[in-house]
């Protein structure tokens, strides 16, 4: 998988299409992603002492790494991923800009 942890991201497609984040987790089996502040839905949430009320939170849930496009740091533009061999390593560039990322 091409993105990491840390990299901000641009949404595709969904109900939070157009919208950036910064992805907090990467499911590398699942292919999946977890970005700040996107695909939010809302658990329960018991009390854990008594007398504490239980409560209504939001938690970002995954989704698809196939529905997220990199923002290159070096251009700021939403684009794909591309590797590069050299001697030092292998490392990622943007496909726009051509930089290493």
């Amino acid at each position: 998988m091409k993105i990491r942890k840390n990299d901000q991201v641009l949404i595709i497609s969904g109900k939070d299409k157009g919208k950036k984040g910064k992805v907090l987790q990467v499911l590398k089996l699942a292919e999946k992603l977890v970005v700040e502040n996107i695909n939010m839905a809302k658990k329960s949430r018991k009390p854990r002492k008594q007398g504490e009320k239980g409560q209504i939170i939001q938690v970002p849930r995954p989704l698809h790494v196939s529905n997220v496009k990199l923002i290159c740091p070096k251009c700021g533009e939403a684009s794909r991923l591309g590797y590069k061999a050299t001697e030092a390593g292998k490392f990622r560039i943007c496909k726009k800009c051509q930089q290493e990322i």
